[in-house]
């Protein structure tokens, strides 16, 4: 008996990057595309009608937005799995899809065989990511485990602040942070200055000691690279 191809539905507000995908997946055994939308809430709709396996969600599109349009689709159509396909790699964002129930999270730097292989893996049931994203759950993982010695030292202080807090404590400059946490320099340096005044410190080496007696700063393997 033939097996059924898997139905994906491509969401994306780019054209070319539309048929790009579309021409990359059409190419493989086992994969057909039944239809392309360009705004996150036709994704919801369409995704409604027409129940294909997977969604290629990219995360920003007109309407609702890819997160929106993931959890709802996530919440009312179990059965349907969305595989976010975008440039947007901050943690932020990571962690806002997975949260709303995408079952993978793939960057459209990645080539034709790591896309069919993750429609592939997110149409069976299984959670992949891009390398790169891989790589900063792991991160995630570890500094949460650290960060979670001391979830009442600081509890003024937001998700972010505190995993700020942590690599300042690790002797990170901002050139790093900025790079670690792919956020732009001014907005770590607004991120820094609202750590300052909810801790009421004058400087950084205030903010380190008070971070270090509360267990933060802890050097990781994954959180290498320029000082």
């Amino acid at each position: 008996m033939a097996t059924e191809p898997i139905r994906v539905l491509v969401a994306d507000d780019h054209p070319t990057v539309r048929a790009g995908v579309r021409a990359l997946l059409e190419m493989v055994d086992g994969i057909r595309v039944i239809g392309e939308v360009d705004t996150s809430d036709d994704a919801i709709r369409v995704a409604a009608r027409e129940q294909p396996d997977v969604v290629m969600m990219d995360l920003r599109m007109p309407g609702a937005g890819g997160v929106e349009a993931t959890r709802t689709i996530a919440r009312d159509h179990p059965g349907i799995a969305v595989l976010v396909f975008t440039m947007v790699a901050d943690s932020d964002a990571v962690w806002a899809a997975i949260r709303a129930g995408a079952r993978g999270y793939l960057l459209k730097e990645s080539g034709s065989a790591e896309l069919a292989r993750a429609v592939q893996a997110v149409a069976q049931g299984e959670f992949i990511t891009s390398p790169a994203i891989a790589t900063r759950i792991s991160a995630f993982f570890t500094t949460s485990d650290r960060l979670s010695r001391a979830p009442e030292a600081f509890p003024v202080l937001t998700t972010r602040e505190r995993e700020i807090l942590d690599l300042i404590a690790q002797g990170r400059n901002n050139a790093y942070l900025a790079h670690h946490l792919r956020l732009s320099p001014k907005t770590v340096r607004n991120h820094i200055s609202n750590v300052f005044a909810k801790l009421h410190v004058a400087d950084r080496a205030e903010a380190i000691v008070r971070a270090r007696e509360a267990g933060l700063g802890g050097a990781t393997e994954t959180a290498r690279g320029p000082r």
